[in-house]
């Protein structure tokens, strides 16, 4: 686990006349790879992340589909539908929902569910890999902390990053100590490694919406 009070020693030491060697190390870093192409065979995702997918599907499903759908059934019954405010909206929510039923599916039938509670040994313990929390710093010595996660559990004010995100690409497979280059459109930039840990990930939980019957 983190500590919560971190001395501003101790974040800048490692960093002493970053930018020197972050310079001169550039030629002996790992450097992020590119993103992985859009259609990924896995989807990988912790156990909180795919219980909210499946929690969405279960309520469009059986909950605001059925409900829609009703309400057109309704609307249809009353007048010319081409002028029916009620049933060309419930069509197009419908197309929406079901939409999202399908997109939700192949998300769910892709998942490749990783805890990162699960015990680790060797270097899966002490290296940054999926479902890892990682601290770094920059060259100027600020410290931030991220949890590396799914493409479905990106969560910027919770520091959740995606897997295949650069700033995910760079951290992966680091050790604390480690310094690695982070591609940016603007050049890259020069981080340090200052400490890898498996901790319980709280991804945000499916909630429903406003209204939503009983």
């Amino acid at each position: 686990m983190f500590s919560v009070g971190v001395h501003l020693r101790s974040l800048v030491h490692p960093l002493d006349s970053s930018r020197k060697d972050c310079a001169m190390r550039k030629g002996f870093t790992r450097k992020s790879q590119p993103d992985a192409p859009a259609t990924q065979t896995k989807n990988y995702i912790t156990p909180s992340g795919l219980k909210r997918l499946k929690d969405e599907h279960r309520f469009l499903l059986t909950r605001e589909r059925p409900a829609v759908v009703e309400v057109v059934a309704w609307a249809a019954g009353n007048g010319d539908r081409s002028e029916n405010a009620d049933y060309q909206y419930g069509k197009r929510r419908l197309r929406q929902i079901d939409g999202r039923i399908r997109f939700l599916t192949k998300r769910i039938e892709a998942a490749e569910v990783v805890d990162p509670e699960a015990p680790r040994t060797g270097q899966a313990a002490t290296k940054a890999f999926f479902g890892a929390t990682v601290r770094y710093a920059n060259s100027k010595g600020v410290s931030r902390v991220v949890s590396i996660v799914g493409t479905d559990e990106i969560d910027l004010s919770r520091n959740h990053i995606s897997w295949v995100s650069p700033l995910g690409r760079a951290l992966m497979k680091s050790a604390a100590g480690d310094s690695v280059v982070l591609q940016l459109p603007g050049g890259t930039e020069c981080l340090t490694v200052l400490e890898v840990c498996y901790e319980p990930i709280a991804v945000e939980p499916f909630r429903e919406p406003p209204g939503s019957e009983a």
